[in-house]
């Protein structure tokens, strides 16, 4: 198996993680990982999590969504400016994970763990909990809109199963059109192909 790195590969988790716990003189930390898409899924989980731990003192967090380009945000949540928000985001990173949401919340136990204490239970928490989620690896893909007339429908469908191209999308009528996704690699290989046919148009889908 080749150790090189292929640029279109990133890996995520699959679903949300089984909640973990550590605790440390007194207090509780419960760690949770979350795959996300958009920071609109990020303020729903948090604000799900604030009333399932309505008790608890800080709901700390960090997150980074994106595949080519990637966004960050680490949040200390009312705790000593880097002692929660960018430990959990140092976890992401170091499991090299993105569209990624990991929020420890922590129940005060009445003694003060100073910074050092603190860095070190909220990575710890985030550590937990990504390794008790499922990391699996995803290409990136590029969607392309393909339209063609109905009896040219053979054709388009002869290269998608050649070349076992993902069909994500298929509207069959007088005028076609057909969404098809491609990893990032193989994209221009396969955008040339439809386009060197006749009568058939491709063009790249717009990315919300």
């Amino acid at each position: 198996m080749s150790t090189e790195k292929h640029h279109d590969i990133y890996k995520t988790i699959t679903k949300p993680s089984e909640e973990t716990l550590f605790k440390d003189k007194n207090s509780k930390f419960f760690g949770y990982a979350f795959p996300v898409n958009s920071e609109e899924e990020v303020k729903e989980i948090l604000s799900d999590l604030k009333k399932q731990h309505h008790q608890a003192r800080h709901w700390c967090y960090a997150y980074q969504i994106g595949t080519e380009t990637k966004q960050y945000r680490a949040n200390d949540d009312g705790e000593p400016n880097n002692s929660a928000g960018m430990p959990i985001y140092g976890q992401i990173l170091s499991f090299d994970v993105t569209n990624v949401l990991v929020v420890v919340v922590r129940y005060f136990g009445g003694v003060k763990l100073g910074v050092s204490g603190l860095i070190n239970a909220y990575k710890t928490g985030a550590q937990m909990a990504l390794e008790n989620a499922e990391i699996i690896e995803k290409t990136i893909d590029k969607h392309f809109i393909v339209k063609f007339d109905y009896k040219n429908m053979n054709k388009v469908m002869r290269v998608i199963k050649e070349k076992n191209i993902n069909l994500v999308n298929q509207k069959m009528e007088l005028d076609c059109e057909i969404e098809i996704s491609i990893r990032k690699k193989n994209a221009e290989e396969i955008f040339n192909i439809f386009e060197s046919l006749f009568e058939i148009s491709i063009k790249e889908k717009e990315t919300l």
